[in-house]
């Protein structure tokens, strides 16, 4: 079985920083995109930024120039790096992966989430 767990979030002021992490765990054959997305009270959850195993990134518009995603394979984890937030960022953010099983099935896996709140 697989575990995605996130760490990172908190309460920043606007125009400061943080950094997620999400580590994979459990038993399973490869792990092949990786993601954020975030859910804002009221509103349907939206995916902020994707990177393949070889590190080809994607973002939403609202988020770029702003967030950076990347990973480290060795360690099964997946970072976002936040800056100049703004209120609007407020939600949570979940971490996303498409992780092969042991079975070769392809499974889409979610982590539990972590808030993230930015203050005016």
């Amino acid at each position: 079985q697989v575990q995605l767990v996130e760490s990172g979030g908190g309460v920043v002021q606007a125009d400061g920083s943080l950094r997620l992490s999400c580590a994979a765990s459990g038993m399973f054959f490869r792990i092949n995109a990786m993601g954020w997305a975030r859910q804002a009270p009221g509103k349907q959850r939206e995916l902020v930024a994707s990177i393949t195993s070889g590190g080809s990134s994607n973002y939403a518009d609202s988020v770029k120039g702003r967030f950076t995603i990347s990973r480290d394979n060795a360690k099964n984890t997946v970072y976002l790096q936040m800056n100049s937030l703004k209120p609007e960022d407020t939600a949570v953010y979940y971490c996303n992966a498409e992780i092969q099983t042991i079975s070769y099935s392809l499974t889409n896996n979610w982590g539990q989430g972590t808030q993230v709140t930015v203050s005016s």
